[in-house]
């Protein structure tokens, strides 16, 4: 074994499983037979595995070493997760290299890759920074909770709205070099939480974040904030401004699965309109009294708190969970119940006609019979679709199968995605 990897692997005790997912830039096809070599940051030289995605454009899963649980359990020195290169080769398309992929003990990863035609882009570097719960970013610059809405000439939405897309600021505000980036705003929170917390912590912990994340980037879009500041963008990138969000960093199912489940909801309190402005800090190398300590978040998650106790003791008792009226970008909304084997009617006939049209692109999933009827096919196919993203192999489309299904569905049938 070479030494680079030797040393790679002296605090590698645990753990972690990361997939690959290689995909179309344009309407998110998956890539089938793209070659992904994997080595560890520190010893890029030295490949720990070669892997080739499927026809749904996946690695298998692969399981990889990390630093032991604890370092991510409670404020530590040592890095409490591994870094992973990888390289993704496939033909007709430029290459692209990711450096700095993060997997965590016990947690499962999954790397998006976006790939472009050979003869549209340029090779493609993307480097992932440190997490900040342990690199150095600067800390929060406090603002109100609560925007005033009585300004001259000030544009508000009449109405909480989760959008499709957030457009991402990759830098401070008065940067004019940094990039926009459009991103689907589920994706933006998933992003975020990855960079901001640990997947390893408690569930109720984890909910409490993301609601935190949530509702403060709802409050940058109700109040339109940036753009009433002559701006053309949603939210930036920047710590002290906002929260971090970096370009093509890796998934944690963990945190994924919350953002799916609580993707509408924001926090208010009474008599006021606009999702709340929900600042938070590491309470470690920075502390907030009047905000929610993300350290301290996952003792008390560790404690059996509930999320909402947890917000509840950082901002207040007269802090609640509220959902928005609408989201957009979604052609068939939630019927408000779940669909299994027995149901019929309109919502059926929707949802089998997405999946056809989702299973000629990825062919591992069955087609069904349009005829708005539940059956054991239909189920079926259900059951291969959430193998495939990743959600509980049940046969049953509950909330977040169907947003997934949605989801799917538009990024595929779209002749070309924002750029």
């Amino acid at each position: 074994m070479h030494t680079g990897v030797r040393a790679m692997q002296e605090n590698m005790v645990d753990r972690g499983r990361l997939q690959i997912q290689v995909r179309t830039e344009v309407q998110n096809r998956p890539i089938a037979g793209a070659r992904v070599s994997i080595s560890y940051t520190g010893a890029p030289g030295e490949p720990l595995e070669e892997v080739q995605t499927d026809a749904n454009g996946q690695t298998e899963i692969l399981d990889l070493p990390t630093p032991p649980l604890e370092y991510s359990l409670e404020p530590s020195e040592y890095q409490p997760y591994s870094e992973f290169n990888l390289n993704i080769q496939a033909p007709g398309y430029e290459p692209v290299e990711i450096s700095g992929s993060e997997l965590l003990s016990g947690e499962t990863s999954v790397q998006d890759v976006m790939m472009k035609p050979a003869s549209e882009g340029e090779f493609e570097d993307v480097v992932i920074p440190a997490h900040t719960l342990f690199g150095d970013y600067p800390e929060k610059i406090p603002e109100d909770e609560i925007k005033p809405m009585d300004q001259s000439g000030e544009i508000v939405l009449s109405r909480v709205v989760i959008p499709e897309y957030v457009v991402v600021h990759d830098g401070a505000p008065s940067d004019s070099t940094a990039r926009n980036y459009y991103v689907r705003y589920r994706d933006y929170i998933k992003n975020v939480a990855c960079s901001e917390i640990y997947a390893t912590w408690p569930i109720e912990s984890i909910k409490a974040n993301v609601l935190a994340i949530m509702s403060f980037t709802l409050n940058r879009v109700y109040t339109e904030w940036y753009r009433n500041k002559g701006y053309d963008f949603t939210i930036t990138s920047s710590t002290a401004f906002d929260h971090k969000w970096i370009h093509g960093r890796n998934i944690f199912d963990s945190i994924s699965m919350v953002v799916d489940e609580l993707f509408e909801n924001y926090l208010s309190r009474p008599n006021v309109r606009q999702p709340i402005l929900t600042q938070y800090c590491d309470g470690n190398r920075v502390t907030c009294p009047d905000w929610m300590s993300q350290w301290g978040s996952c003792s008390l998650g560790e404690q059996n708190y509930t999320a909402i106790e947890i917000l509840r003791y950082y901002y207040g008792d007269n802090m609640y969970i509220n959902s928005a009226e609408e989201i957009s970008g979604i052609p068939a909304s939630w019927p408000g119940y779940n669909l299994d084997i027995g149901s019929s009617g309109q919502k059926v006939l929707q949802l089998q006609m997405q999946l056809n049209t989702i299973s000629d692109v990825y062919t591992s999933i069955p087609s069904v019979t349009a005829d708005g009827i539940y059956g054991e096919r239909t189920a079926d196919a259900i059951r291969r679709f959430q193998s495939v993203f990743g959600l509980p192999q049940t046969g049953v489309v509950d909330y977040p199968t169907w947003y997934k299904v949605q989801e799917i569905f538009v990024g595929i049938t779209r002749i070309a995605e924002l750029v």
